[in-house]
């Protein structure tokens, strides 16, 4: 910033400046047929708050059964078509079908799995990002 309050030409240029952009286009990844489990994209910008993924699974793959115990997770559905498991007494055990557009909360602490139906199944999930390792006591 200038003295009077306007911004230099300097500062426009800064490598550090944040700027809004496209990342990716999630319906190219989730059109290119995997040949496996695959991560199609992840966001890697430096100082970003969130992790986010594109994640492509073949059909019949599965993620199996497992809880997040810290991080709230929103998962959107790209493309193809699955089932998402969801884990508790027996009588509250869920399977809930996922199509495109489906947006899913799988809140921490939460069982969940993803099983890949006969067209595969592309999501995006996004989460806050978790903070880098460190040397410490356990728990």
């Amino acid at each position: 910033m200038t003295s009077a309050g306007t911004r230099s030409d300097e500062a426009d240029e800064g490598p550090d400046e944040p700027t809004a952009r496209i990342l990716c286009d999630t319906a190219a990844l989730a059109a290119a047929a995997p040949t496996e489990a695959t991560v199609a994209w992840k966001l890697t910008e430096s100082g970003r708050q969130l992790d986010a993924n594109v994640v492509r699974l073949t059909p019949g793959r599965h993620v199996a059964p497992h809880a997040e115990p810290d991080l709230d997770v929103l998962l959107l559905v790209v493309s193809g078509d699955g089932t998402l498991g969801t884990l508790g007494p027996p009588e509250a055990a869920e399977q809930q079908p996922l199509t495109p557009g489906a947006l899913v909360w799988l809140p921490h602490g939460s069982t969940r799995s993803l099983t890949a139906g006969d067209d595969g199944l592309a999501y995006l999930t996004v989460h806050g990002r978790r903070p880098g390792m460190q040397i410490g006591r356990p728990r």
